[in-house]
């Protein structure tokens, strides 16, 4: 009997004051059996750093040819393509040559550092392509917040993220590994 995914409902009010974004949204967000909860708090991580009425979260793992999540415009193009973990450089040129902007999300310390020592030389080929690197401890942090119900405050400026649910305050500070120019 194949397993199903555990549903997340997130009521999300993002106030980013970066790129003047205020957005309230209600999200419905699919644990994959295989999926942690650290990864699916940084799915919704990513969508807070890009929030946008139009960015949608994807079938995720259960569909390789798309990302975690995208921005599509009125033509089916894709404007922004959300990906996360530490993919190959062929996931990274198909994404790069098939979206206007690509954000990539990292995680886990030493593989991380491991597949960046090992790819940086490429990354520089991608001018739409930005890094953000998340640590083991934010990452814990971040995770402690989940549940099935949530309520999520998030306050973006000058490159800090501070996220609240409940009586939980969370600051997050993503490290940023790449920035397209």
């Amino acid at each position: 009997m194949a397993l199903k995914a555990t549903i997340y409902k997130a009521t999300v009010n993002v106030a980013d004051m970066d790129r003047n974004q205020f957005l309230d949204a209600n999200l419905t967000l699919a644990r994959h059996p295989s999926e942690t909860e650290e990864r699916l708090m940084l799915r919704l991580l990513a969508w807070t750093k890009y929030a946008d009425e139009r960015l949608q979260f994807t079938r995720g793992l259960s569909a390789e040819e798309e990302p975690e999540l995208w921005l599509r415009n009125d033509y089916l193009g894709i404007d922004l393509w959300i990906e996360l973990g530490l993919p190959d450089e062929r996931r990274l040129k198909k994404a790069c040559s098939q979206a206007a902007q690509v954000a990539l999300f990292t995680y886990n310390s030493r593989a991380a550092e491991i597949w960046r020592q090992q790819n940086q030389s490429k990354f520089r080929t991608y001018d739409n392509l930005t890094i953000w690197y998340l640590d083991d401890a934010q990452l814990a942090k971040l995770s402690a917040l989940a549940s099935r119900s949530m309520t999520i405050q998030a306050t973006l400026q000058d490159g800090l993220i501070w996220l609240s649910e409940g009586e939980n305050n969370l600051e997050i500070t993503l490290d940023n590994w790449h920035t397209s120019e």
